[in-house]
């Protein structure tokens, strides 16, 4: 029998990328994609890609009879999605509203699948990490679980369009941001919470700085993090550090060779590029900010929830060109 799943907020890049991989997937059956505003529309009036591939239209409101569900709500209405389920319902979260604290009535795991594997296995609930979060997390978790993550981390971190979401805006608009780059946020990326908590669980007693400089970049999608940082008598082990670490993992690669982002956009990968100088590390680490950093990481999860094949539904190629 296949695993029963519906979508609450699914008109968005994170919930149309998430239909997209269950259609596919052998074991899910989707039962209903929850819009509001698109309700009784066909799903491919919206992710139009999706013509003649489905004939499932949007709900105005999520139903029951699911085994699964994945919340694509904006950030802060997640709490009020996941009380119309019931606790037998397992629940997939990727906002941010349950990363770093669990409701009152349910517990939430912290879903970095190369990291939290033990928990996710075991878990009923998931909140699904940020798209920075898991560049960032999984270049520097090796590091801290080895106890040499150094006090002072520089992470510069530049971001396709959508990972601002669908909703438009000045910085979203074409005429904007087509051969233009910018600095946000920087220093005070929300992400660094969900980070900084990750990284104080693998290396207790860590208190150290990530300084963050996010960046909009002028393409629609991926993340390239390039981290530096220096760590006096141990530089030279952190490549065999980060294959050791990932040495099983499916969707982690570690590599001496130049990262960039036509080697993951459209897949569930990261690449890890390792440098040195000395003292000096430098990893670079890219992700499709929608499927590793969102809806890829999210299937993931539920595989290892569900026993199934940590790949399936996700035995994604990139477009080399």
């Amino acid at each position: 029998m296949k695993i029963r799943v519906g979508i609450v907020g699914g008109a968005g890049y994170t919930g149309g990328e998430l239909l997209r991989l269950l259609l596919l997937h052998q074991s899910v059956s989707v039962q209903w994609v929850q819009s509001e505003s698109n309700a009784g529309k066909p799903v491919w009036t919206v992710h139009r890609d999706l013509l003649g591939e489905t004939d499932v239209h949007f709900t105005a409101t999520p139903a029951h009879g699911i085994d699964v569900v994945f919340i694509c709500s904006g950030h802060g209405s997640s709490a009020t999605a996941a009380a119309g389920f019931h606790h037998s319902v397992r629940i997939i979260d990727l906002s941010q509203d349950f990363r770093l604290q669990s409701p009152p009535d349910r517990t939430f795991v912290y879903g970095l699948c190369e990291v939290n594997r033990n928990a996710i296995v075991a878990a009923q609930h998931i909140a699904n990490p940020g798209c920075f979060a898991t560049a960032i997390q999984l270049a520097l978790a090796p590091l801290a679980a080895e106890g040499i993550l150094p006090a002072h981390t520089n992470a510069v971190c530049t971001t396709g369009a959508t990972g601002a979401g669908q909703a438009p805006s000045r910085t979203s608009h074409y005429a904007w941001r087509d051969n233009n780059l910018s600095v946000y946020k920087p220093f005070q990326h929300q992400h660094l919470a969900e980070i900084n908590m990750t990284l104080g669980r693998l290396q207790p007693g860590y208190t150290g700085k990530i300084a963050m400089l996010p960046q909009r970049g002028a393409f629609a999608r991926g993340i390239l993090a390039c981290i530096t940082m220096s760590i006096p008598g141990n530089a030279h082990r952190v490549h065999d550090l980060l294959a050791g670490y990932y040495s099983n993992s499916r969707f982690v690669k570690v590599t001496h060779e130049p990262a960039d982002l036509k080697q993951v956009v459209n897949t569930n990968k990261c690449m890890l590029e390792v440098a040195t100088d000395g003292d000096d590390v430098m990893i670079v680490s890219v992700i499709d900010n929608l499927l590793k950093g969102a809806s890829g990481q999210a299937v993931q999860n539920m595989n290892l929830m569900l026993g199934l094949p940590e790949d399936a539904g996700l035995r994604l190629k990139a477009s080399a060109f």
